[in-house]
């Protein structure tokens, strides 16, 4: 528990500060880091899955796709960063098959080409795809502000439901999967959830104007006036979020009971592995990303 919290208290303000504060091709270098780490992580999952997982070519393939978000094609104007965002994420995902597998054909064994290119690809979709969604995130207007509330929401439901699912949960959702998660958990998760995205909302205007007070963001970067969303679609983007956020770390709990695995490595101390702590956000991140691509366009 105390390391869990120690390595917290280090963790979030870096990661605040890097998200309020850093360029996106500075947030992007970072995405990619922790992608990586991510990747690498999984990839070692698999083989208990009886994979022969291909590295080079997908971290390489990945860092490449994070090169290409820290060039900051379209610039700071959200619609044409977005509309190359979703050209080359697009092509990227429909590559990804066809190269993985044509690296398959090099190998001596036959037999583990196909598995290890649907590793790769899966890796690259699920992983390195929701991270590069997160940096151009950023780079819409009010970018900052919405990763802020995306962080907070996610930790936020994680934290209750950890707390009140350890304290007072006693009924299991998923005994097969995370035979720890219960009903209580999750439905405490979802209050506090609902409860950070209503106050984020709800003083948009004054946590913006105080975070451009501070210097820790420029305007662009904050949500004022006209442009803060009614509360009614606030809150229901919160739930699908936290929804989201859930399944995420469900998913993650499904691969790791596969592979026999407590966690997916040993890298942050008290949390586990990077999959451990970014599984939710890889659920999370598309759903917001896709909310705030579609602000952008209307």
């Amino acid at each position: 528990m105390l390391k869990r919290i120690a390595t917290a208290v280090v963790l979030i303000p870096i990661v605040l500060a890097l998200v309020l504060r850093a360029p996106v091709s500075v947030l992007a270098v970072v995405a990619a880091v922790v992608a990586l780490l991510t990747i690498h992580e999984f990839l070692k999952l698999t083989e208990s899955y009886g994979v022969e997982p291909m590295r080079l070519p997908t971290y390489i393939f990945s860092a490449v796709f994070f090169l290409l978000l820290a060039l900051n094609p379209g610039g700071e104007k959200p619609l044409p960063s977005t509309a190359i965002f979703i050209f080359v994420a697009g092509s990227a995902a429909a590559l990804a098959p066809f190269i993985f597998l044509s690296i398959g054909m090099l190998r001596a064994e036959l037999r583990s080409g196909y598995p290890a290119a649907a590793a790769a690809a899966f890796a690259f979709i699920y992983i390195a795809l929701p991270m590069g969604m997160l940096v151009q995130l950023r780079q819409l207007w009010a970018g900052a502000f919405y990763v802020l509330y995306l962080l907070l929401v996610v930790w936020a439901g994680d934290i209750f439901a950890y707390f009140v699912g350890k304290s007072i949960g006693r009924h299991l959702m998923a005994p097969r999967i995370s035979p720890k998660k219960t009903w209580e958990g999750a439905a405490a998760s979802l209050v506090a959830s609902v409860g950070v995205g209503w106050l984020m909302f709800g003083h948009a205007e004054r946590i913006s104007s105080a975070l451009l007070n501070w210097g820790l963001i420029t305007r662009r970067d904050g949500l004022f006036g006209l442009e803060v969303p009614a509360m009614g679609p606030v809150i229901l983007l919160t739930v699908v979020l936290n929804v989201a956020a859930q399944l995420g770390d469900l998913v993650e709990s499904l691969i790791k009971r596969g592979a026999d695995a407590k966690d997916s490595g040993a890298l942050l101390p008290g949390h586990g592995g990077m999959l451990d702590r970014v599984d939710a956000l890889l659920f999370a991140a598309p759903v917001l990303w896709c909310y705030a691509a579609w602000r952008v366009m209307q």
